[in-house]
């Protein structure tokens, strides 16, 4: 027994090392940690993001046609206005006295015309009766004839300088809101060539459109009646909702980025809206409510070979996929399956899933590798030898 006690102790001594080294400093396998998600019901849309300009619905450029000095103005910016309201008035000054001459000249060829008119009457009765000769009478026909001509081209002159008085005073087309006014009283304008904008009328504030450039990227996403939702710097709080009304065909090139107006209508019943102002908008193309989501980066994740030690995997056999199709990985157990799913919407958040997946199964969202040491420390620490702590409550 002496002689083998040494032996003893030397396998004592071995099977302490073997089992501190296996038990304390042998690198064991990390432990694979899933990320994993059931699909749920939400809504979700695909969308367009543009800039644009806030814009009255209508707007009315008013001028004169006749020039002349500003005598009166009678409203100013922001003046509420209805049709037929007297906005401003030029110098009637000269157009009285153009009137008054014309009406002279009038008058005047009248009273030739009735002179040339008695003497037609007896010169036609003496050339009847052969007491004068066919050359008198045509002339009293021609003198007559041309005195009623003078009085027509009179009459036209007397109706272009009423004409031209009337319109010395400046009236509203249209019921609304004075945006500008371009006059001041005293101030001379010309309409010689072009008429003059003396006053810009928004017809109704209430009523908005937000003139948006749309990129010809997305374009061909974006179709009349789509709905809209905007936001202007002034009001960075309130979202503003809008549908798209027109898609203009002319296209508007800056630094070789071509862009299309496309022209959205909003309510503006609290006039918070104002003319002018840059909106941020969103044109929503696509729209689904309650929809099948799974997590976009479930569509990225693919498992790799240290996974085998933990799950069994399971691949689709037809890699081949056509548009609308996606391969994600599902987890039943300890098996993890690749599936093909049809996706619809993709908002890089969340995917619509139209066919291919339930709503009951586990998605595969993502993988973390934890050594043990970490899965140990994320393990519920309990001690089976330890006796559970009696909690009392509090009275």
């Amino acid at each position: 027994m002496k002689k083998l006690r040494p032996f003893i102790i030397i396998v004592l001594i071995a099977a302490v090392i073997a089992a501190t080294w296996f038990f304390g400093f042998r690198k064991k396998p990390p432990v694979i940690v899933l990320e994993q998600e059931k699909p749920t019901r939400g809504y979700i849309s695909q969308s367009v993001t543009a800039t644009g300009t806030i814009q009255p619905v209508d707007t009315v450029a008013v001028g004169t046609q006749v020039s002349g000095t500003i005598k009166s103005i009678y409203v100013d910016f922001n003046s509420v206005v209805k049709k037929g309201q007297l906005l401003a008035e030029l110098d009637k000054t000269l157009f009285d006295a153009a009137l008054n001459q014309a009406k002279g000249s009038l008058a005047q060829a009248q009273s030739q015309e009735a002179y040339q008119q008695g003497n037609f009457d007896r010169q036609s009765q003496l050339y009847k009766v052969g007491a004068i000769s066919k050359a008198d009478y045509d002339n009293a026909v021609s003198t007559y004839q041309s005195i009623k001509g003078s009085v027509a081209s009179l009459q036209a002159q007397v109706a272009t300088q009423q004409k031209n008085l009337s319109l010395a005073s400046i009236y509203s087309p249209i019921d609304g809101t004075v945006l500008s006014r371009n006059i001041s009283e005293g101030q001379t304008v010309a309409a010689s060539f072009s008429t003059p904008t003396l006053f810009s009328i928004a017809k109704d504030l209430t009523q908005m459109q937000v003139r948006a450039s749309v990129d010809e990227a997305d374009i061909g996403n974006v179709t009349k009646g789509e709905r809209t939702s905007f936001t202007v710097d002034a009001f960075a709080n309130d979202v503003f909702k809008g549908t798209v009304q027109e898609i203009r065909l002319s296209p508007t090139i800056s630094s070789n980025v071509v862009t299309y107006t496309t022209i959205i209508n909003t309510s503006n019943e609290d006039k918070k809206l104002k003319p002018g102002m840059t909106a941020n908008i969103t044109i929503y193309t696509k729209e689904v409510d309650s929809a099948l989501l799974i997590p976009a980066r479930a569509l990225k994740f693919s498992p790799d070979s240290s996974m085998t030690s933990q799950y069994k995997l399971i691949s689709d056999t037809s890699k081949h996929v056509h548009h609308g199709y996606a391969h994600i990985w599902v987890k039943e157990g300890d098996t993890l399956t690749e599936k093909k799913i049809q996706i619809g919407i993709n908002d890089n958040t969340h995917v619509e899933v139209q066919g291919g997946l339930g709503e009951d199964e586990i998605v595969i969202t993502g993988s973390e590798e934890l050594t043990s040491k970490a899965a140990a420390a994320n393990a519920p620490a309990a001690s089976p030898f330890m006796p559970a702590r009696r909690q009392t409550r509090r009275k």
